[in-house]
């Protein structure tokens, strides 16, 4: 069934998250496989050898097509699953909104990691996200979810359903920091290395 038929966005819906996943039933997912992260990560070398041992699934995203209008919002679900390229943990690409002054809230359903953010002047904030938290992501500020547990990081997300997503500057330039696995097996945020050569 079109996802656009099977929710009434005129006189409202009901879903059930109530799912271990977090997932609705009847929704098509979006998938990201490693191959489609190319220049995201920092260990250009690392990448290649785990898309050739067998480009696995990094994270995916289920949103219902609600109507691109400043008066409804657009929702879904994302999960981001375990794994690493090199030390530097899953991730999602991360993107601005082509509305720029547009914020975010993500709701953690499972699993653990972090929210990383960025805004066009250069600050970064990293945020926990963990589950029964909220994450509210400011708006003019790129974000990605970033796994850094062992399961799947599981999150409901929401945004004003005009908003856009702009992916293009995060494939250009990358963030200024990335979140890799330390000495001591914890997560840290570094430098990325990479930022300035793009």
């Amino acid at each position: 069934m079109d996802v656009h038929t099977q929710f009434d966005w005129q006189k409202g819906f009901l879903l059930d998250f109530s799912a271990k996943d977090g997932l609705s039933k009847g929704v098509h997912s979006t998938k990201r496989a490693l191959s489609q992260m190319k220049n995201m990560y920092a260990d250009a070398e690392a990448f290649d050898k785990a898309v050739a041992a067998g480009d696995p699934l990094v994270y995916e995203f289920y949103e219902l097509g609600a109507p691109e209008s400043a008066g409804d919002l657009a929702f879904g679900t994302s999960i981001v699953y375990p794994g690493k390229v090199g030390d530097e943990y899953f991730m999602t690409k991360g993107h601005f909104h082509t509305v720029l002054e547009t914020a975010e809230v993500y709701y953690t359903f499972s699993g653990e990691g972090f929210m990383l953010m960025e805004n066009p002047e250069g600050d970064v904030q990293l945020i926990s996200m963990m589950p029964e938290n909220v994450v509210y992501v400011p708006k003019r500020y790129a974000h990605r979810s970033i796994n850094t547990g062992k399961v799947p990081l599981v999150s409901f997300f929401t945004f004003r359903g005009d908003a856009g997503h702009n992916y293009a500057t995060i494939e250009t330039k990358g963030y200024r920091k990335l979140v890799v696995e330390g000495s001591d097996g914890r997560p840290v945020m570094i430098d990325n290395p990479r930022w300035h050569e793009i």
